[in-house]
């Protein structure tokens, strides 16, 4: 994120852009010159996750409470200190950084890959240098902290950005995260998050002041210096040449400095004692070889101007790709827009503002083993209720053919190299008495739209026959079962004990605090049964009867994944194991038919629970024995 090695040589060649502050003795002083002022520091979460999230388990994942109880220590030690703090989260990936997300989720399958690897290798899981942060854990950390009365964001924009202004506009204590690009906006001070004690409430400091001394720069020139050095705009092999350049006339180069740090020190010293010299009179293309790569560039420069802001380097600023998704929206009721996106800002929902303002949405990596042939990738299981979901919002914005708009897919899964979006085809619901518009399922206050609701939600899963057993539950079994059945429905591969893992896992944990949870009680074997008798019944009727399977080998080797016999292929077979070989296509739960639609041309958080973990409870004798 951000410049590349900039942090690296802000730590190893420029020390005194580096300042070791007290944020508690920071609030105290602000309060006094800002005299009525709640002192804020404006958290970047995406950058906090790997600070919040320690469990040693880290591959199963899914401590909640025990993750719960570290954003609250966490907010706990700002409040004491009278600081307030607000947090963003990145809402949407913009256009012009699609191809660097490509390129790091396509990387970060490679970091999964080995993670299972070394499983399968070892029998256990690697350390925390191989850490990679949890499916959903993004969407889940947003949701608790607002459970914990803390304002969070979800930005419409690039998440630095929106940070940056917010820093800059209320005068801020300062911006905690741990991205290089805080160093390039003029904004308030910039707080490391990797450096943060939290019992002292001591970090670092990053200042652009002495970062600027050091290179000969003014605050203004370091939009400038990203850009040429490579950033998340500027792919870093655009100007690779320039640099080169830059660094073979540069005089002063150390040799015990790596080349990273006198590429850094080459192009300051040309910014400098060069460009300067014809600053205000040249256009940027008539100083520097961007050719056909103007406009690329131009554009990356003025990113990092915050509201009121200009560059001495710009001229004439480019006109930038506009976060206001309303000029081309999908959806025509501006009211239901307009509430969508209040809902995405407030963190509220995820996607939906996505999928009404420009029908484009992605789904970034999770924990899959690629080589696994019994469960296909989460992006392909939950695909038929994503298209319903997407007819269901867009229901009002068919054409005149009475087909829905078709929906932009970016979901990593194995054998999807990202090249370009999935294009999916929305899928209608099935509901007696026809689907209820978006405008009563969201603004109607009759009492019986909260049935319409349910049904429409039951219908998602094709669940509509199922509603009365599933109504006397409470919601978050009503949640657990529709999501068990559809899960059961599409992936043949899971068995009876898989089933009682899920259930037994949900009941024990419900409602007890991480105290508690050492010393489970018998006290819900009835409802075990109730639930897994109401799941069975409702699979039998789709034509899927659960079956027990015995387990053997719990980790596949590479070289054994490719070498199964034709029998074992046979007898093990997934009923749709082509969705998961072939990416086009997809099917619903039975007897329900789906088909996903897609351009001939072309070639998530949707989370599947990991099945490992799960293994505890393998039997209804070893659940008894648990609660005993």
């Amino acid at each position: 994120m951000g410049v590349r090695g900039l942090h690296g040589f802000v730590g190893n060649a420029c020390p005194e852009a580096c300042t070791v502050v007290n944020l508690k003795e920071m609030a105290e002083k602000y309060q006094i010159h800002q005299a009525g002022s709640t002192p804020v520091i404006v958290v970047d979460a995406m950058c906090c996750l790997r600070h919040w999230y320690t469990p040693e388990s880290w591959v199963c994942g899914g401590q909640w409470l025990e993750y719960l109880s570290v954003l609250q220590d966490f907010i706990k030690a700002f409040t004491t200190a009278g600081i307030k703090l607000v947090f963003f989260f990145d809402g949407v990936v913009e256009q012009k950084k699609r191809c660097e997300w490509v390129k790091r989720r396509l990387r970060n399958n490679k970091e999964i890959s080995t993670i299972f690897q070394f499983i399968k290798t070892h029998r256990r899981q690697p350390g925390r240098e191989m850490f990679f942060i949890p499916s959903g854990l993004a969407t889940f950390t947003r949701f608790a902290l607002k459970s914990l009365g803390q304002e969070t964001v979800c930005s419409l924009q690039e998440a630095d950005y929106e940070v940056a202004s917010y820093g800059l506009q209320n005068n801020c204590l300062g911006i905690l995260g741990e991205d290089t690009d805080y160093l390039i906006y003029n904004t308030c001070p910039y707080f490391s998050i990797n450096k943060l004690c939290l019992n002292s409430l001591v970090t670092v400091m990053f200042s652009r002041e002495n970062l600027c001394q050091r290179l000969g720069l003014n605050v203004t020139d370091l939009p400038l210096l990203a850009c040429l050095l490579g950033n998340d705009t500027v792919p870093e092999g655009m100007l690779e040449n320039f640099r080169q350049k830059c660094l073979s006339g540069y005089s002063s180069a150390k040799q015990n400095n790596d080349r990273r740090t006198n590429t850094i020190l080459a192009v300051a010293n040309y910014i400098s004692r060069v460009l300067r010299l014809q600053q205000g009179m040249k256009d940027l293309e008539e100083m520097l070889p961007l050719r056909q790569n103007k406009t690329v560039f131009y554009r990356g420069v003025a990113s990092y101007l915050l509201p009121g802001q200009q560059s001495p380097w710009l001229l004439q600023i480019p006109s930038l790709e506009t976060s206001d998704k309303e000029e081309a929206t999908m959806c025509s009721d501006s009211e239901i827009l307009q509430i969508a996106k209040e809902q995405h800002v407030q963190a509220e929902n995820y996607l939906v503002y996505n999928i009404l303002s420009n029908g484009e949405i992605e789904c970034s990596n999770t924990l899959e083993d690629e080589l696994d042939p019994e469960l296909p990738g989460q992006a392909l299981i939950f695909r038929p209720i994503r298209q319903h979901i997407y007819s269901l919002l867009l229901e009002d914005s068919k054409d005149a053919c009475s087909s829905c708009p078709i929906i932009k897919e970016w979901f990593v899964y194995f054998g999807n190299q990202l090249k370009q979006p999935e294009l999916v085809q929305p899928i209608k619901l099935d509901i007696p008495g026809g689907t209820p518009s978006l405008r009563t399922l969201w603004l109607s206050k009759e009492a019986e739209v909260q049935a319409q609701r349910f049904n429409t939600f039951l219908a998602c899963f094709h669940l509509w026959n199922e509603r009365e057993e599933l109504q006397v539950l409470e919601n978050s079994l009503k949640a657990l079962c529709c999501l068990l059945i559809y899960l059961l429905c599409q992936v043949d591969t899971l068995s009876l004990e898989d089933l009682n893992a899920f259930i037994a896992q949900t009941l024990c944990l419900q409602g007890k605090s991480a105290a508690q949870l050492s010393g489970l009680q018998k006290c819900w074997l009835t409802e075990f049964q109730k639930l897994k008798s109401l799941i069975c019944k409702a699979c039998m009727k789709s034509n899927r009867a659960l079956q027990s399977r015995q387990r053997g080998n719990e980790f596949i080797k590479e070289s054994e994944s490719r070498r199964w016999d034709s029998n074992f292929q046979r007898s093990h077979q997934p009923r749709f194991s082509s969705l998961y070989h072939n990416p086009n296509q997809c099917r619903g739960p039975r007897p329900y038919s789906t088909r996903f639609e897609t351009d001939p041309s072309d070639g998530p958080d949707d989370t599947v629970m990991l099945l490992s973990w799960s293994r505890l409870f393998t039997d209804e004798e070893n659940i008894l024995k648990l609660e005993n």
